[in-house]
């Protein structure tokens, strides 16, 4: 009895070793106990390191950078003939040129000799535009004009014709002015803008002078439309504040 009961001990003890070894395989309880190792490839991305846009790039382009690529006029109308009264001449008040007509103008005329039927000697100059402001163009017509010994003209007519040049802030036309003072026919288109000071046809001593602007191109209407600050949206950045309040009346870009 004794050997019977020793042997179906020993077989209970067997039988409980095999079912332990089914639940937990062999190597398995280590592998819980450690720790799973990731790979590289697995692990949370990196997050991106915060992106400032930098401010040139959304800054509100300035007026006088479009003077590069488009021509417009700088300067107001009521502001060119305070430019030009300021210097001397006694232009008019800028106001409509009539009850019916919707354009607006200042002028100045001034007649130095004439006989029985015309002037001999004068000066006209007339600086068109709206009731906005806008400047349309500006001309000029000078007959027999004073001139010095070297043929020059007079220093007092010449006068007029830099202030306007140079107020329309357009530097590159500033070359015209020597043609001019030497009284010979000059001619000068540059980005939608012209000039023009001609002798006029069947006369010795009367010219004629235009200053305006052409109808642009679709590449100048594009730029045109990209510097107009209507597209852009309002800002609280007071450097974009600073861009927008930028007025195309402001003197020349140095």
């Amino acid at each position: 009895m004794l050997l019977i009961s020793g042997l179906l001990f020993a077989g209970m003890v067997v039988f409980y070793s095999e079912l332990h070894h089914l639940d937990d395989p062999v190597g398995l309880s280590d592998v819980r106990s450690a720790p799973i190792a990731v790979r590289p490839d697995m692990a949370a991305p990196t997050p991106l390191p915060p992106m400032s846009i930098p401010l040139p790039l959304i800054e509100v382009p300035k007026p006088e950078w479009a003077s590069q690529f488009l021509r417009t006029w700088r300067v107001s109308g009521p502001n060119m003939c305070g430019a030009l009264r300021e210097a001397g001449i006694e232009m008019s008040d800028w106001k409509a040129a009539s009850m019916r007509n919707r354009s607006y103008e200042c002028y100045f005329q001034r007649i130095y000799e004439r006989d029985e039927v015309r002037p001999l000697s004068s000066t006209f100059v007339k600086v068109r535009g709206n009731e906005m402001g806008d400047v349309v163009d500006i001309r000029a017509k000078i007959i027999g004009p004073a001139t010095d010994a070297k043929g020059h003209l007079a220093p007092a007519v010449l006068r007029i014709f830099e202030i306007i040049v140079k107020q329309s802030c357009w530097r590159d036309f500033e070359d015209t002015l020597a043609s001019i003072q030497n009284l010979r026919n000059v001619e000068y288109e540059r980005f939608g803008s012209f000039l023009s000071f001609t002798r006029e046809a069947g006369s010795g001593n009367n010219f004629n002078f235009v200053l305006g602007l052409k109808a642009t191109s679709d590449s100048q209407i594009r730029t045109k439309t990209y510097f107009s600050t209507e597209r852009w949206l309002a800002t609280t950045n007071p450097r974009l504040m600073d861009s927008l309040g930028t007025s195309i009346s402001a003197s020349c870009a140095q």
